[in-house]
């Protein structure tokens, strides 16, 4: 994310920060060293939205159990409207949230500059908003509030990377290409078949994300510090206008558990590797050895000394960027693992990972979309070279199949052929005559192939044999083009 690095208003700072009066001065706000040190203002500020909400919920809850009056309710909801107003105001104004001007380092976070300001325009109404809370179970909530959205947000961009994939599929599909297993060639299939398939892929990842709150339902506002309070709050009624699940069982694990965080680090990885696995699929094919696809100019980047290149850099970005959200992953478990069950101030650290990890796949799936959309396959180059890799073999040995010969005969049988094509410095087994297909079987002991052997060979004809559900060829393919139509969501 590009937003600037809130800093201080300029404004001193106070004699002690609200959290700190048992100390005697100023506290750690006496050192400024001490003060950037603990602050998380420059990344956590992003929950801004999802704090007000919180707090919100919050104060009705406290109105509804007479904790505080409907006027002081009045006065809490109206500022912080005020703030919300301001800041997305900020955000307009400068591309950023960043800009607003009530961030104020010495405060640490999102959650005290908020209520600063709201006690700066409300008074002793702001002051009682944080009854029966903590910024322990308040941060764990804002977390989760922020993982839904983005969760929400994610999946839709991921659809619309896999409506491209199905335009793409809809326009050059029907072309044949050879599939590859350990990279050498296997069978043939159908261009769209293969570009389907990473549909399905990244339908996992909508299906990941979906499921975050499968296990991390449940809503932590009123687990206060770490063991509750005794005040006669109605976590109920919280829970109800946040809508992320019922109250969370335990107020110790509540305020402490970072699992919805981490699945969510997770399902990112998951994507960021199967991007990455597209993006390399991809250069590949776009390579001169290949030829297979044409990316537009705009997703390529020339050689600072050889003026013939297109590079396919945007790919290889995408590629080498997996290898940060798996960091992120890698680091908020790190994080995680030497903790206590109660809160712990390493968890301040978690919202760095999650949106570094979040930022950096959205635009991997958004420049994704780009270079799906503006590709083409080139059926001239795939078709010149289909009669190089024997393509066809397995179809012949399912050709023989049918006539009664087991499998593992069949099998030999065509190795066979292959090996006599090569000793001949023929590429196509189509090329061979029939005596030769009926000596290699009575060579193995079966009958003869039989008049119809050619309507089992060559590409195309595969291609059209393929009867198995889900399969790359003609059939599958119109089963899946019809299928990902109907549920993907139209743009």
């Amino acid at each position: 994310m590009s937003d600037s690095h809130p800093t201080s208003s300029g404004q001193p700072a106070p004699a002690s920060k609200p959290w700190e009066h048992a100390k005697s001065g100023q506290g750690s706000g006496a050192d400024p060293l001490a003060t950037r040190f603990v602050s998380s203002l420059s990344y956590d500020y992003r929950l801004y939205r999802h704090d007000i909400a919180g707090s919100v919920a919050h104060a009705r809850m406290l109105c509804h159990i007479g904790l505080i009056t409907a006027d002081e309710l009045g006065q809490i909801e109206g500022g912080l409207n005020e703030i919300l107003t301001e800041i997305e105001a900020a955000e307009a104004q400068t591309g950023s949230a960043a800009g607003w001007s009530g961030w104020k380092e010495q405060l640490e976070d999102v959650h005290m500059c908020i209520e600063a300001a709201l006690i700066e325009k409300t008074g002793d109404a702001g002051r009682k908003l944080h009854t029966g809370r903590s910024r322990n179970d308040q941060v764990a909530l804002d977390l989760k509030l922020w993982i839904k959205d983005a969760a929400s947000q994610l999946q839709v961009k991921i659809n619309t990377l896999s409506y491209a994939f199905l335009t793409l599929a809809q326009r050059d599909g029907r072309m044949v290409m050879p599939s590859y297993t350990h990279f050498q060639r296997a069978q043939p299939i159908i261009v769209g078949a293969e570009l389907v398939a990473w549909i399905n892929a990244f339908d996992r990842s909508r299906d990941r994300l979906a499921l975050l709150w499968t296990l991390n339902r449940g809503n932590p506002l009123g687990s206060g510090a770490i063991a509750g309070t005794g005040l006669p709050i109605d976590r109920d009624h919280t829970a109800a206008a946040l809508e992320i699940g019922d109250p969370t069982g335990s107020s110790i694990d509540a305020t402490a558990s970072r699992d919805a965080a981490i699945d969510f680090v997770y399902a990112l990885s998951m994507t960021a590797m199967t991007l990455s696995r597209w993006a390399e699929q991809w250069i590949i094919y776009n390579s001169t050895e290949f030829g297979f696809i044409r990316l537009d100019d705009r997703y390529t980047t020339g050689s600072s000394m050889m003026p013939q290149k297109a590079n396919p850099d945007m790919l290889e970005l995408v590629r080498g960027r997996c290898g940060t959200v798996y960091g992120h992953l890698v680091a908020l478990m790190t994080i995680c693992k030497g903790l206590g069950i109660g809160y712990q101030r390493d968890l301040q650290e978690d919202k760095r990972h999650v949106f570094g990890a979040y930022d950096t796949l959205v635009d991997c799936v958004d420049i994704a979309v780009k270079i799906v959309e503006t590709t083409q396959f080139d059926e001239a180059i795939i078709k010149g070279s289909l009669d190089r890799g024997f393509l066809d073999a397995t179809s012949l040995a399912e050709c023989l199949v049918t006539r009664g010969v087991p499998f593992r005969t069949s099998h030999q049988i065509v190795a066979t052929l292959v090996r006599t094509c090569q000793e001949r410095g023929i590429n196509s087994l189509e090329s061979l005559k029939r005596d030769d297909f009926d000596h290699a079987c009575r060579q193995a002991g079966a009958d003869a192939c039989g008049d119809d052997v050619y309507d089992w060979l060559g590409p195309g004809r595969v291609v059209d044999r393929y009867t198995s559900f889900g399969s790359a060829g003609i059939k599958g393919f119109e089963q899946q083009l019809a299928h990902w139509h109907q549920r993907l969501p139209k743009r």
